[in-house]
This record gives C-alpha cells, sequence and structure tokens, in this order.
C-alpha cells in the first residue's frame, strides 16, 4: 500500500473503539491459527533452516510427550489406555472446549451489538465498509499499475486522497456523534426541552449519501473505483 493510503483505512479496532461496541467481529475458527502456523512451518522446512526447524519441532514434540507420560504415570495411575492415546483425546477435547467458550463469547458480543444497534448507526457501518472498499480498490489498481500496466493510473490521484481523508474525517464525527446520542438517549428524551436546538444541528450532521459533504466526496471517490474496475476490464480484455 502506497505511503498516501497509508492510515486512511478505518480498521475494525477504530471502529470499535468510536462506537464502543464490538462491531463486525468474526467468530475465531481455532483451526485458523493452526492452519497459519502450519504454512509458517512448512516455509521454513522448505529454507536454508529446513533442518534446524525439523530439529526443534521433532524435540518439542518428544519433550511434550514425555511429560506428559511421565505425568500420567506418576499421577493418574488408574488410567489404563496409552499415554499416546490420552493425548489425542485430551487435545480434541481441550480443543472442542475452547471453540465452544469462544463461541460464546462471540454469541454474546453480537447480541449487545444487536440490542444497541440504531438504525443511524447502521447507515453508518454501510458507509465505512464503502469507505473501506474504495480504498482497497485504489490499492489493488496502484499494484497493477506498479506491475507495468501505466494505463491504469488514477488522475488527479491528490485530489482523490484529499478527499477520502475529508470523507474519514466526516465519517469518524458522524460515529462519534451517534455514539453520544445513543449513549444518552434516556436523558436526552427526557430533557427534550433543553436540546431541541442542539438536535436540530445534530440531525443535520447525520451521514447520508444525499444530504453531506461526506456523501459527495465518497461518491467521487466510487466514481473513481468504478472508472478502475473498467479499465480493469478493459486490460483483461485486450490480454
Amino acid at each position: 500500500m502506497r505511503d498516501d493510503l497509508q492510515g486512511l483505512k478505518i480498521s475494525q479496532y477504530e471502529l470499535q473503539k468510536l462506537t464502543n461496541l464490538p462491531v463486525n467481529e468474526e467468530l475465531l475458527i481455532i483451526t485458523n491459527p493452526l492452519k497459519t502456523l502450519a504454512k509458517i512451518y512448512i516455509q521454513k522446512l522448505k529454507s536454508s533452516e529446513g533442518a534446524t526447524v525439523v530439529f526443534i519441532g521433532f524435540s518439542t514434540f518428544v519433550f511434550v510427550y514425555i511429560l506428559f507420560d511421565i505425568i500420567i504415570k506418576f499421577f493418574v495411575t488408574w488410567i489404563t489406555i496409552p499415554s499416546w492415546i490420552l493425548l489425542i483425546i485430551l487435545g480434541l477435547w481441550v480443543g472442542g472446549l475452547t471453540q465452544t467458550i469462544l463461541y460464546l463469547i462471540w454469541k454474546t458480543r453480537n447480541k449487545i451489538v444487536k440490542t444497541n444497534m440504531t438504525k443511524s448507526l447502521q447507515i453508518l457501518l454501510n458507509e465505512v465498509n464503502r469507505y473501506n472498499t474504495v480504498i482497497r480498490v485504489i490499492d489493488i489498481n496502484d499494484q497493477i499499475e506498479e506491475a507495468g500496466n501505466p494505463e491504469v493510473v488514477i488522475k488527479e490521484r491528490e485530489g482523490v486522497i484529499e478527499a477520502l481523508k475529508l470523507t474519514k474525517n466526516d465519517l469518524v464525527r458522524a460515529l462519534k456523534t451517534e455514539k453520544i446520542l445513543r449513549e444518552n438517549k434516556s436523558f436526552i428524551l427526557g430533557n427534550t426541552e433543553l436540546f431541541v436546538n442542539n438536535l436540530a444541528t445534530l440531525t443535520a450532521m447525520q451521514v447520508t449519501e444525499q444530504a453531506t459533504e461526506h456523501g459527495r466526496l465518497l461518491n467521487e471517490a466510487l466514481q473513481i473505483a468504478l472508472d478502475v474496475q473498467h479499465e480493469m476490464k478493459k486490460l483483461q480484455t485486450q490480454r
């Protein structure tokens, strides 16, 4: 990703901090980290460090197995099944228990989001997704350009980046405003007369595609993305 795109994306951590809700959380599957570790291990095996990696991996496995076998023989003498079978069963049980706990945590946090979700927040989350998609499209286009395809270069890039910066500022401001209104809803409803003027102003700040400066800028950026997509299709047709 080029330097001018760095920091423009609204990350999940930043979004959760702005909304004070665990939004856009995905269920963690414990096999995914294991697959990642396996890929790293295989890559190491193919490198010049292959022999060292094999030795360390095998030594670690043997050490863990011997330690487990000693614990079983000295402290759980009533178990008669082979320790290696017990190790497999224990591993599967721990894995299943861990995945169940992760699911319950994810379900609880997802329920918190649904309980606190408002129409305004849903609109804002959709706008954030569109905004991040534009940045991703521009990043992919940059990679295609750097691969030797100058015809897909983005014209007026500085203007597009500036528009994205303004869009992000608008989105952040709107998310902060929505959080304040949502978390103080009961008090505001109980003191409507004190907030009537301020609420009129804040309502005008609500992010909608037609009514805000951010909407206009985002639409311009989306048009850029469509142009990029068109150029990519032309490039594929030429080849």
